[in-house]
């Protein structure tokens, strides 16, 4: 068994996508919706191995706290300083991983497989726990140079602080030139989301050939994605992502490397 651990957790599509897996490879299993309030962390994440579970993803607002609770964080994870996955060790020991970073590069190379990181400066909106996410995938995968920009200063100064190259802090009011000459723009933040406005950025200066990708899926096109496409870019929606994190957690847990179909992804689309 394995699950989601989350508050709220109910609207998670994870186990739609893990119990389609399941039923595909004919795996004796189940993957379920696990509503803990943060005050519970604890005691359902150190329950995991009484009660049979391989283990569980993490969403919000666990991801940071579980850094106190599992025995052990892999590299990536503490990268970023979030997990987003535990695993349960044979001698019931708790690993917290992190794959949002995997889910998000495969999620780029799905829609355009000829896409590089070190293709050209690329311009990174937001400076929270997604955008560590996507900055540590982008500079695993080369990118020479990543424009940071957030609306409050002192957290994309920060990340910059932190990560070092290729990572440099832009100032919000400079967010419009700072697409100059880019090849990549993401969006990490949740304007664009159903029920949020709109991302405050002008696509003047992107040059026709950058690649634009909204972490969002709900809905499925942003008003970014929507102003970028009618300009000629190429766009990635974030339902990849989601899609695509979600494989290496079910290989860890169920000891199968599953893909993201043509079948999945229409099933998972039909919810949204």
């Amino acid at each position: 068994m394995a699950g989601v651990m989350g508050w709220p957790v109910m609207h998670s599509r994870s186990p739609k996508i893990h119990n389609y897996w399941l039923g595909k490879h004919g795996l004796a299993g189940a993957y379920m919706p696990l509503a803990i309030k943060s005050d519970g962390l604890h005691a359902a994440l150190r329950a995991l191995p009484a009660l049979g579970f391989a283990g569980c993803n993490l969403t919000i607002p666990h991801k940071e706290t579980a850094f106190d609770i599992v025995d052990r964080v892999d590299p990536v994870a503490r990268r970023v300083g979030a997990i987003n996955c535990v695993v349960v060790a044979p001698d019931g020991s708790l690993e917290g991983r992190n794959y949002d970073g995997f889910g998000y590069v495969q999620s780029i190379l799905d829609a355009w497989p000829e896409w590089r990181a070190d293709a050209g400066p690329i311009a990174v909106i937001g400076a929270g726990g997604a955008a560590r996410a996507v900055l540590v995938s982008l500079a695993d995968q080369d990118a020479k140079e990543i424009r940071l920009v957030n609306r409050t200063p002192a957290p994309a100064q920060a990340v910059a602080q932190e990560f070092g190259p290729p990572v440099k802090a832009v100032a919000w009011d400079h967010r419009h030139a700072a697409l100059e000459g880019t090849a990549m723009l993401v969006n990490t933040t949740s304007q664009g989301m159903a029920g949020q406005p709109a991302l405050d950025l002008a696509l003047d200066k992107l040059p026709a050939s950058a690649l634009v990708s909204d972490i969002i899926y709900i809905p499925q096109e942003t008003p970014l994605l929507t102003a970028a496409r009618l300009r000629g870019n190429r766009t990635v929606n974030g339902l990849g992502m989601l899609l695509h994190q979600a494989r290496p957690a079910f290989h860890a847990w169920f000891g199968v490397m599953p893909q993201v179909t043509a079948e999945l992804r229409a099933m998972i689309e039909a919810t949204i």
